[in-house]
């Protein structure tokens, strides 16, 4: 007989991703909802989107379902540069979520991949553990995943996540901006930092250009560890917002809504103007978090480009009818949000016009 080769000696184990399985199983199970049926060994999850028992029963009319996918970009990287693990899991929910929740949409179940160079079941386990975290703060199920041990296609210590959400929203709820008209108002709900763009510029000019480390304490971002001021989770801003849909049922007062991710302010609110509109935000209205004046600052980068790149302290964004911003702005603020009143929408060229 000849020497024989095995899985395991080519760099997969399978005796590491059952274990890998059972350990990450109280974490799955702990973002279960009511309409999850559990199918602990199957090859596909199982959820109910509708059922007659009385508390939990929806009654969708015309459901629409909803789905995105998404990454966490380079941040990944910044992560393994520490093997800090726990947090980009939550960043890699709320860049799905928040994108559906743009349309009125309510998130019901997420899916992961997961990529790794070898299966470390502590830093798999924390990776999981983040994304349950993120589940339970949208209200979603995490009902599948994959996780790939691939040594080949990542290096030794690299790895890479996407996320998959699936929500739904009734039919005549679906928020697409068509409302959107002269006078409206322009809200920004407080982001939590960088989120999850931009961090190829973060990293060119925190460790290229200005030779930083993870671990250094800033002095210019009130005394924080770099690192974790970089690692700082994307907000979920779906309960106060789902909650604040749920008490218009009639009245159509929130017209459109955007998750400000890569392109920005400038970028991403156009998506929801109609062509004939432009958006007109007031910069001094919302407080800039002290990552984007570093780094503005240290680059130097232009503040076209900072607009261009990042959120700059706002998060997520809903243009409303003028009569209903104040209650609007109180609701989102008694729900735990940080509400600024940053612009009107005015006649225009389907543009952003910062002053």
């Amino acid at each position: 007989m000849g020497n024989y080769i095995s899985y395991a000696q080519s760099g997969v184990s399978i005796d590491a991703n059952d274990e890998m399985i059972e350990q990450i199983y109280n974490s799955v199970a702990s973002t279960f909802t009511p309409r999850v049926i559990e199918n602990k060994n199957g090859f596909a999850g199982l959820f109910r989107l509708d059922y007659d028992e009385r508390l939990f029963k929806r009654n969708y009319k015309n459901p629409v379902l909803v789905a995105c996918t998404d990454g966490v970009g380079s941040k990944v990287q910044l992560a393994a540069m520490i093997k800090k693990y726990d947090t980009v899991g939550i960043d890699l929910v709320a860049m799905n979520v928040n994108d559906m929740l743009v349309q009125g949409a309510e998130p019901l179940f997420f899916l992961d991949y997961l990529g790794v160079h070898k299966l470390e079941l502590a830093a798999i386990a924390d990776m999981v553990k983040g994304v349950a975290t993120g589940c339970r703060i949208a209200d979603c199920a995490l009902i599948g995943g994959e996780t790939a041990e691939m040594p080949d296609t990542y290096a030794e210590g690299d790895f890479d996540m996407a996320g998959f959400a699936v929500g739904v929203v009734e039919r005549k709820k679906v928020i697409t901006g068509r409302n959107v008209r002269a006078g409206d108002v322009i809200l920004g709900l407080a982001s939590s930092g960088l989120h999850s763009n931009g961090y190829t510029l973060v990293r060119n000019i925190c460790f290229k250009r200005l030779g930083l480390k993870m671990t250094d304490v800033i002095d210019e971002l009130d005394g924080a560890v770099l690192g974790d001021v970089l690692l700082e989770p994307t907000r979920i801003y779906v309960r106060p917002v789902v909650k604040l849909l749920s008490q218009y049922k009639v009245k159509e007062v929130v017209h459109a809504m955007a998750h400000i991710t890569g392109s920005g302010l400038d970028g991403n609110i156009p998506r929801i103007l109609p062509a004939n509109c432009n958006a007109v935000l007031k910069k001094s209205s919302w407080p800039v978090p002290k990552i984007f004046t570093f780094l503005q600052r240290k680059g130097p980068v232009k503040e076209s480009e900072m607009f261009r790149i990042f959120n700059m302290g706002i998060g997520f964004v809903l243009i409303v009818a003028e009569d209903f911003a104040d209650s609007i702005e109180k609701k989102l603020a008694r729900f735990g949000e940080k509400v600024y009143r940053i612009g009107r929408v005015t006649s225009g060229t389907n543009k952003v016009v910062l002053s």
